[in-house]
């Protein structure tokens, strides 16, 4: 009877959310599957929203997010990856990096480049389902051919922009291609250059477009909505009345950075006002997600964890997550979640654990259902992350305490950046980050400037390849345990060797001149 007991009290959220998601509405105008809304923030730091940040000296707010995470279930061990394009390739596709070849680095703007063709993508498995497909923002999946355009890849409908970055308030870009400097304008409405929205600041711009897709939704079926902000990345621009309410820190760049997160969050209470208003919000699941770590050399921050956006430290790898829903049962409502969940699960989360999809017609996912675990008690399936295998990216090839291990063949090269995580042990080899790091590197431990307390750097043996860290007892990656535990390496070490088989070559062809806007009618799009 204990047994039964015990049974019934973890079973009982994921039965009465299951019944939820089937009989939210007896209005049958309204779609009995939930709407999600999918919000990933650009660049933003893991001690950049107050619910976290708060005991960690900040000083952003960020009320709305606030308020929809600590009533929804909010995601302690969630990971992305460290750099933008990866993490939304594996979030629309659910495979690593090294099972599609963008595990070097972004796709830039003139690079004949994009998530390959032959991925079946998150959208396009939920159309099979029903659901209308909208996305709004930033895609930065390639767009060098007609093909690669969102509208192709399984969105109904697009608004935004197709490069890394560009400016808040006139939508270019410009880069510098083979020693020429090239420049374009980057927004578009489906396929078509929308640009009569110059002048306007595209955080506020993109929620104004993210709620009319709300409003004029037909609510006959359900929606999936990618909304992908452009804020927090670079260039720092805001209106100044957002940085107001951060006079008081002296760093320039932290100050025009939390006013972006603020006017950031602001949009997001927009949205969820718009939801409630229009009736759509008791049928919504809102998913909440950074796309990688802060870059605290300009702004950002994610103390305590150790490093930076672009690295495979913690900071640059340990994501900010949510999920809010009224379908949540009052059991689930408010929980801190810390199973191991990825960015690559959101692919069969989404299309199997809430739409009730199929995941038919996919190439092998490295991502997993983990609904279950987010809505109810049940463990992640997940045991094990590959944060990324970059062979392009090579340490000096110098003789270090690894004994020469990565020059065995057979045995994995330590000298290529890696990060593997199995369990509570983590392995980091080669060279710890990518080589354009800004100057210092990006291993140290940085505060928030506005807390007053000074950085730390590591202390580190001469060109060493390999650390180990078991996170769960050291999630700040404080002790280096590599010589301690050598058959853990050796462990370890095996296991990205077998995902080193198991890689295609990355691709990250030259730059295109053909890519030139100029040769465009002065906008950024297809060339081939």
């Amino acid at each position: 009877m204990l047994k039964l007991r015990m049974a019934f009290k973890y079973l009982l959220p994921v039965v009465v959310l299951y019944w939820s998601l089937e009989t939210v509405t007896s209005d049958p105008s309204h779609s009995p599957r939930p709407n999600v809304i999918f919000i990933l923030a650009d660049d933003l730091g893991h001690n950049d929203v107050s619910n976290i940040g708060r005991e960690h000296g900040s000083a952003i707010q960020t009320p709305h997010i606030d308020r929809l995470a600590e009533g929804g279930v909010r995601l302690d061990k969630y990971y992305v990856q460290p750099i933008c394009t990866p993490t939304r390739s594996q979030l629309l596709s659910g495979r690593y990096q090294i099972h599609t070849g963008l595990q070097h680095g972004t796709i830039n703007a003139a690079q004949p480049n994009c998530l390959p063709l032959d991925e079946v993508t998150l959208p396009q498995k939920l159309k099979e389902k029903g659901y209308a497909t909208h996305m709004v923002g930033k895609w930065h999946l390639g767009f060098y051919k007609a093909a690669c355009m969102p509208t192709e890849r399984g969105f109904d409908s697009y608004f935004g922009y197709l490069t890394g970055s560009e400016n808040y308030y006139f939508h270019n870009r410009s880069y510098t291609v083979n020693g020429k400097y090239i420049r374009g304008y980057d927004l578009r409405d489906n396929k078509t250059p929308a640009f009569q929205y110059k002048g306007q600041y595209s955080t506020h711009l993109f929620t104004q477009k993210t709620i009319d897709v709300i409003n004029t939704h037909d609510k006959s079926k359900p929606f999936f909505l990618y909304l992908a902000f452009q804020a927090v990345h670079l260039p720092l621009e805001v209106p100044l009345k957002y940085k107001e309410p951060y006079a008081n820190i002296s760093e320039l760049n932290r100050r025009t950075y939390a006013g972006m997160v603020t006017c950031m969050d602001e949009g997001i209470g927009n949205i969820t006002q718009a939801l409630k208003k229009t009736g759509l919000y008791n049928n919504t699941i809102i998913i909440f997600s950074s796309d990688n770590g802060g870059p605290v050399h300009v702004g950002a921050n994610n103390w305590p964890l150790r490093g930076c956006k672009a690295t495979l430290w913690e900071g640059g790898v340990r994501g900010v997550g949510f999920v809010h829903s009224p379908l949540f049962p009052p059991s689930v409502t408010g929980r801190i979640n810390r199973e191991f969940i990825h960015v690559s699960d959101w692919l069969p989360t989404i299309v199997t654990g809430i739409a009730g999809g199929s995941l038919n017609g996919t190439k092998p996912l490295d991502g997993f259902n983990v609904w279950d675990s987010i809505s109810g008690m049940e463990p992640s399936p997940r045991k094990e992350l590959l944060h990324n295998l970059d062979p392009l990216v090579v340490a000096p090839d110098v003789e270090s305490d690894d004994g020469g291990r990565g020059r065995i063949p057979g045995r994995f090269n330590t000298s290529l950046r890696a990060a593997l995580r199995v369990g509570d042990w983590k392995i980091q080899t080669g060279t710890g980050e990518k080589n354009e790091i800004p100057s210092p590197p990006g291993n140290f431990w940085k505060p928030p400037p506005e807390s007053g307390l000074p950085a730390i750097y590591p202390v580190q043996k001469p060109n060493q390849k390999v650390w180990l860290f078991n996170i769960t007892a050291d999630p700040l990656e404080r002790n280096d345990l590599s010589d301690k535990y050598p058959d853990v390496v050796e462990m370890l070490l095996c296991r990205l060797q077998n995902y080193y088989e198991d890689s295609v070559p990355p691709r990250f062809p030259p730059s295109d001149m053909n890519a030139d806007p100029a040769k465009h009618g002065g906008f950024w799009g297809p060339w081939e």
